[in-house]
């Protein structure tokens, strides 16, 4: 393991011990639980209760601290781009007239509220196993360290609602603008042979297909969260969840068959890698970068480099139209690595983006090695 990376290591179990010991001693309970918690493999990205503590609970200087926890797990600019994220939920507030109160968690619906993201640490920070993450709407970060070493950094999402927003006659935000320009730039780029295989339905699904499932899993389709909605009936929750779903399929004219192209499968769809010219694989590289360069410099360029490794067998999925604010999706999947991209919901103005290994989120498949090894 390189300095930097020690280096990064130290300061992540640093930062989590400050909050942590910032903290008074009901909080604490809350927010530090073993690191053999079930909760480490659940997680979200709709505007729900995420566990552990909220912002809204804290100081402004415990803020701060967890805040400095999210950054020791992001680049600078990644640090950036989660803050406006979660600064876009004052303006889906404004939007909604400010109707929905704010402060502590109201049971598991908060509404679209800054200060509603969670920080948890698992175990104890600098020992042999911990991790600790970071979560609310459209951000969530999660790390697992093992003996010293990063040895997951996945799930890592982000989102925006809105996608692409004016800020006067010549600013727009757009918070996940390089994912979805490099991308398009990409199956523009294919000739006619290509992006028949590239194109895997003429509409796209109304989510990422794996949702927010805590184990990637063969033949997924997108479903939405029934934590969403707040103390209604169970079979209310359902009817009005297929509602939403057949509401935004309806619109795309998605069929059956579409939904069934769309599927997660573990042999990958889309085109190869292997059959992109150079200039192409060019495009692919820097796409991948927008995923990877979320993370501190050092652990960035361990994971693009495995990902370089095993670019021949990369796939590149996409459904739904091509020209900029029709709905689409695109994935990138091969050998431990799945990206997704979807930006249907809101009339192709919400994004959302996810970077998962299928094989060891959470740091699953290590860990195993590990205990086995201990025992």
């Amino acid at each position: 393991m390189s300095v930097a990376t020690k280096e990064t290591v130290a300061q992540m179990a640093e930062a989590a011990s400050d909050w942590l010991a910032s903290l008074p001693e009901e909080l604490r309970a809350k927010a530090n639980p073993p690191f053999a918690d079930p909760r480490r493999e659940i997680w979200y990205y709709t505007p729900t209760n995420h566990e552990g503590i909220p912002m809204a609970d804290l100081t402004m200087r415990q803020v701060q601290l967890a805040h400095r926890l999210l950054a020791s797990g992001l680049s600078l600019p990644a640090y950036r781009r989660a803050t406006v994220i979660m600064n876009l939920e004052a303006w889906q507030d404004a939007l909604g007239g400010w109707r929905t109160p704010r402060g502590s968690v109201r049971g598991v619906m908060h509404g679209q509220d800054p200060a509603m993201y969670f920080a948890m640490v698992f175990g104890e920070p600098g020992s042999e196993a911990w991790g600790w993450r970071f979560g609310g709407h459209h951000v969530s970060a999660h790390n697992t360290i093992i003996n010293g070493e990063i040895v997951s950094v996945t799930p890592t999402f982000f989102g925006a609602n809105p996608h692409e927003a004016e800020l006067s006659d010549y600013q727009t935000l757009r918070p996940v603008a390089g994912e979805e320009d490099l991308a398009r730039e990409l199956i523009h780029s294919l000739d006619t042979t290509q992006r028949a295989s590239a194109i895997i339905s003429k509409a796209a699904p109304f989510d990422i297909v794996q949702s927010n499932r805590p184990r990637v899993e063969d033949g997924a389709e997108p479903e939405w969260i029934a934590r969403v909605f707040n103390g209604l009936p169970e079979q209310d929750v359902a009817d009005r969840l297929t509602l939403m779903q057949n509401d935004l399929d309806a619109r795309q004219s998605m069929t059956d068959s579409d939904r069934k192209a769309a599927q997660y499968s573990v042999t990958p769809k889309g085109l190869p890698a292997s059959a992109m010219s150079e200039a192409q694989v060019v495009i692919l590289e820097h796409l991948l970068r927008e995923y990877t360069n979320r993370l501190p410099a050092p652990i960035a360029a361990k994971e693009h480099a495995r990902l370089m490794d095993i670019l021949p067998n990369l796939h590149f999925a996409w459904a739904g139209g091509i020209e900029r604010k029709q709905p689409h999706y695109y994935r990138l999947q091969g050998p431990r690595v799945l990206i997704e991209y979807d930006c249907v919901q809101n009339d192709a103005n919400h994004s959302h983006t996810v970077w998962r290994d299928p094989e060891g989120d959470f740091g699953r498949d290590l860990l195993a090695e590990h205990y086995a090894a201990a025992h």
